[in-house]
């Protein structure tokens, strides 16, 4: 096996954007139509996004071409609203063009953006434009780019070119532009993470590199690690960890306080599933189960990522965030079915499942994380099968602990093209966690709403907080999912952005 300090693409950086040029629309206009330079060099691949219309616009670059592909496919012009077309210039610049519609959801708008973005993407462009009448299609388009141009963790010999430039022809200024890079930025982040390799993304190599962050952003930062947490009676996140024979487990507490806000800030925690691999314990997954569970730290990620966004944007909220961050590993050593563990908050739990592990170490870590009496609490998990099984990977669940709550947050899902669902929690699910021989049980061995026990056994440790749990179906999704076009979604971040944002708790 390859240690992680000898592989090279370990994210240790903030994701590097394109650098972004902003034109005026007539000058851009001008200088496209003539081939020339509109930024440090001449973009050979440009976005376009026309307005709603019957007829497609008299100004528009290579009009005739354009009625031409359009007859061919017996479209019209109407159809590019859904379905967005290339075509190559005689020069050998590539434009693709897409109608706005103004009747679509965001998702939708966030999905034809990224499906037009793509038609260039594709080709790897070093430099790339973009032009759009209006300023909120700017923004959008500038997103989709942005999002689908971090490149993702690679370990092979020869990397395809990086998209360094791209020529904004609006008039929007860099300090508009802010709010998107960092959303981009924290996604990316949560993306690069979550594709990172098990033998460079550890426990150990995960917390050096959160250290490096906080220390970079000026966060506070606190680490449990596995003895402190054992001397403590974490025993719920120890059972999980205690089955690595590194001990480099731990909860990592980071905190952020916006600079210069003289105000009492509402506080927030946030807390994510931190479980680096995941091969179900002694209750062992089989091995179509198990690819691809290095990518079970997604909503650690998540969390990360939204407190790097939330900083950079300098939003007014005080945050703290818990990160449970261990392997759920085989070993002589590991849990064991029938145990029974005492969780730091004095719970005692009736061990079902080993592959149930997300839940144990959430437990442990929510305890921490309302010991302060947070005005808010979220935490986000890959959690349960189930979920899958409800949703599929379009969409991710949330449970609230009020209607309230729950609304709020599928209407940020709505707002910011990341689609949630509400579930109940209604309490005559949770005769299924009752256990004669402890306080509660795990889980269940039949399946079933898997989900919906979760969310209630992880609401018992939330200590009666406003709380939210996201558990992250979509943090994953085969051919891309909104205005991500990979399998890794980063979902989650540009939501809790929102949801910050919406806030009335603020």
């Amino acid at each position: 096996m390859t240690s992680a300090s000898a592989m090279s693409n370990a994210v240790t950086d903030l994701p590097a954007l394109p650098e972004i040029c902003c034109r005026p629309p007539e000058d851009f206009s001008t200088r496209f139509a003539a081939g020339k330079k509109s930024g440090k060099t001449t973009p050979r691949h440009l976005l376009i996004v026309i307005p709603p219309a019957d007829a497609l616009p008299a100004d528009l670059p290579a009009r005739a071409q354009w009625l031409a592909v359009l007859r061919r496919k017996n479209m019209q012009p109407g159809g590019l609203a859904k379905t967005p077309l290339a075509i190559d210039l005689a020069d050998g610049r590539r434009l693709a063009l897409l109608m706005d519609d103004a009747t679509c959801t965001r998702f939708d708008r966030l999905t034809r953006l990224r499906q037009a973005a793509m038609l260039l993407l594709d080709e790897t462009p070093t430099t790339l434009a973009i032009h759009a009448a209006d300023v909120d299609m700017v923004r959008d388009a500038l997103f989709a780019v942005l999002v689908n141009a971090v490149p993702l963790p690679t370990h092979k010999k020869k990397t395809p070119a990086r998209l360094t430039e791209i020529v904004l022809c609006s008039p929007l200024t860099q300090a508009d532009l802010a709010p998107i890079i960092s959303v981009v930025r924290a996604n990316g982040l949560c993306r690069q993470l979550t594709a990172s390799a098990p033998n460079v993304l550890t426990p150990a190599s995960y917390r050096q590199q959160i250290r490096q962050l906080a220390k970079k952003q000026g966060w506070q930062i606190e680490e449990y690690d596995f003895k402190r947490l054992k001397k403590m009676g974490a025993g719920a996140f120890c059972a999980v960890a205690q089955g690595s024979p590194q001990e480099d487990a731990a909860i990592v507490h980071l905190s952020y306080r916006p600079e210069g806000k003289t105000k009492k800030l509402k506080r927030v925690a946030l807390v994510g599933k931190g479980i680096c691999f995941d091969t179900g314990g002694h209750n062992l997954k089989p091995a179509r189960s198990m690819a691809g569970m290095q990518k079970d730290m997604n909503g650690s990620a998540v969390a990360l990522a939204l407190t790097l966004a939330a900083a950079e944007m300098r939003l007014p909220v005080a945050l703290d965030c818990w990160l449970a961050i261990a392997k759920n590993h085989l070993s002589p050593t590991a849990y064991t079915q029938d145990e029974i563990v005492t969780a730091l908050d004095g719970t005692t739990i009736e061990i079902v499942h080993t592959d149930a592990e997300g839940r144990m170490v959430l437990a442990d870590a929510l305890t921490l994380a309302t010991r302060d009496a947070p005005d808010l609490v979220v935490d986000f998990a890959t959690l349960t099968g189930s979920m899958h099984a409800a949703l599929g990977e379009r969409y991710s669940g949330v449970f609230a602990s009020s209607e309230e709550l729950a609304a709020l947050a599928v209407a940020a899902g709505k707002a910011s093209g990341e689609r949630l669902c509400a579930f109940p929690l209604d309490e005559d699910y949770a005769a299924a966690l009752e256990s004669k021989v402890a306080d509660i049980k795990q889980c269940t061995l039949d399946g079933g709403a898997d989900h919906i026990l979760a969310a209630l056994f992880l609401q018992r440790f939330t200590h009666r907080r406003p709380w939210l749990h996201l558990d992250l179906a979509s943090a994953r999704c085969a051919g891309g999912l909104g205005v991500a076009a990979g399998e890794m979604t980063g979902f989650g971040v540009a939501w809790g952005v929102q949801l910050l944002n919406d806030w009335p708790g603020r």
